[in-house]
């Protein structure tokens, strides 16, 4: 081995540049040696050769700046961490060492962004379903919060007719008094209702009250006895007409003659061609009339309420007539709730015979006796009666009271049966026997006989 060559291999890299070395670093042009970034090259395996080649003795004379320089850094021995072999030793410190470029600084406060709004929307997705879970409670704490102007205050001025309709509910009652201006608002009156323990019971019938009323005072005024107009009239099922004006008349104080010559035209209230009369078209109800009202509307209220039925039950306008007249007799002849359909039965299986209706509420009504239903012989046997169904077939002239309800819908819907007789044997019960032969019937009548003759005083 020469000795030359092993010097150079044995020699320690120099632990930090000398004056020289430090002089040639001042001249040295960094932007000449260094620039660019670093790419390494695949090189074929060199060739065994001296120290001197392998440290580019070839390139670089002795005494070059960069040689007095990089020299000691290309020397440096595999113990403290340099190039792996045929790797570029500038290369690999440009790799390896920190540069004295200042490094970019971490985004420190993105993380903690995120979290935050992450823990805002967790936190606005629990207040929204909380909000959607507790809304009503929310609200009503609200409203008792914040104070409400729906409300007067006292006891109002002026005055105001207010009616009461059969039927009415408290929410209706509350509509109407806001309507007719007595309370401020619907939801002070019926808040106020709906906390009264027992509830309020309101009769029908027309109240003086006031305008602007505070909500407890229109309360405590329409259950005071005093405030109520007596203008209300009760007509019972079954009323013949004469009797109807008259109940109106003292309800209303309507003069009776004023009612009769309102009702002289039934024309004038839409009845059928054929009535000459209201009667059977004033429908029996409780009505509440309002001061002032007049004699045609009082009478027009009776007969719109007649129409509403009919429609109700299904009767046609043609149809009105002939419904009507027979209900009218029903309501007269039926005792029992159960019995009007049955009894509607007889008279039509007799029509349908061609058999005389043989009703004594036609003959007595023809008679002028509206209360009773029992006749005579000379009575049954007078053909000078237009009301007599002994002597004269089919329907009668006309109604001959005001029927309800429950006859209209036995005459629409009778009950099915042969029966062609019946008699209400037990007059204080009404109790009933239908028959569908002659002598089924005349047992019947007997029985109603011997009851007559044990209870005397009933006709």
């Amino acid at each position: 081995m020469q000795p030359g060559l092993q010097d150079d291999v044995a020699a320690p890299a120099a632990s930090s540049p000398s004056a020289e070395q430090r002089e040639a670093l001042d001249r040295l042009d960094f932007d000449a040696v260094i620039t660019g970034p670093i790419a390494r090259v695949e090189q074929p395996e060199p060739e065994p050769v001296g120290a001197a080649v392998r440290h580019g003795a070839d390139d670089l004379s002795a005494d070059h700046p960069a040689r007095a320089l990089f020299g000691a850094l290309e020397d440096e021995p595999a113990g403290g961490g340099g190039p792996p072999t045929g790797e570029s030793p500038l290369a690999w410190r440009q790799q390896n060492y920190l540069s004295h470029a200042e490094p970019k600084r971490k985004r420190r406060w993105v993380k903690p962004l995120i979290v935050i709004v992450v823990i805002l929307a967790v936190l606005g997705g629990m207040a929204g379903a909380a909000y959607a879970i507790f809304q009503p409670q929310v609200a009503q704490l609200v409203n008792a919060l914040t104070p409400k102007d729906d409300d007067y205050p006292g006891d109002g001025t002026g005055e105001v007719m207010f009616t009461i309709v059969s039927g009415d509910t408290g929410s209706d009652i509350a509509t109407n008094l806001h309507k007719a201006g007595v309370t401020k608002s619907y939801d002070a009156f019926y808040t106020l209702l709906l906390r009264q323990k027992p509830e309020p019971e309101f009769q029908p019938g027309a109240f003086k009250l006031k305008k602007q009323m505070s909500a407890n005072a229109a309360l405590i005024a329409l259950q005071d006895p005093a405030n109520r107009v007596e203008n209300t009239a009760v007509i019972p099922e079954g009323t013949a007409e004469v009797d109807v004006l008259q109940t109106v008349a003292d309800a209303t104080k309507i003069p009776l003659a004023d009612l009769k010559a309102a009702a002289a035209n039934p024309a004038d209230y839409g009845l059928p061609a054929e009535a000459k009369t209201l009667e059977g078209f004033l429908f029996p109800a409780t009505y509440t009339f309002t001061p002032g009202t007049t004699a045609h509307d009082a009478i027009k209220t009776m007969v719109d309420r007649m129409f509403q039925s009919l429609d109700a039950a299904g009767v046609t306008p043609e149809n009105r007539w002939n419904t009507v007249v027979l209900a009218s007799i029903v309501q007269r002849e039926a005792g029992l709730k159960d019995d009007y359909p049955k009894v509607a039965r007889v008279f039509l299986n007799r029509i349908a015979q061609g058999w005389d209706l043989q009703s004594d509420a036609t003959v007595a009504y023809g008679t002028g006796n509206t209360h009773r239903v029992e006749t005579t012989d000379a009575e049954r046997a007078d053909a000078s009666n237009p009301y007599n169904t002994y002597v004269h077939p089919g329907l009668p002239v006309g109604p001959i009271s005001n029927p309800g309800d429950l006859a209209i819908d036995a005459v629409v819907h009778p009950a099915d049966g042969p029966w062609m007789f019946f008699v209400t044997w037990n007059l204080q019960t009404g109790e009933t026997i239908f028959s569908t032969t002659e002598a089924e019937h005349e047992a019947a009548v007997a029985k109603w006989q011997q009851w007559m003759k044990d209870n005397p005083g009933y006709e």
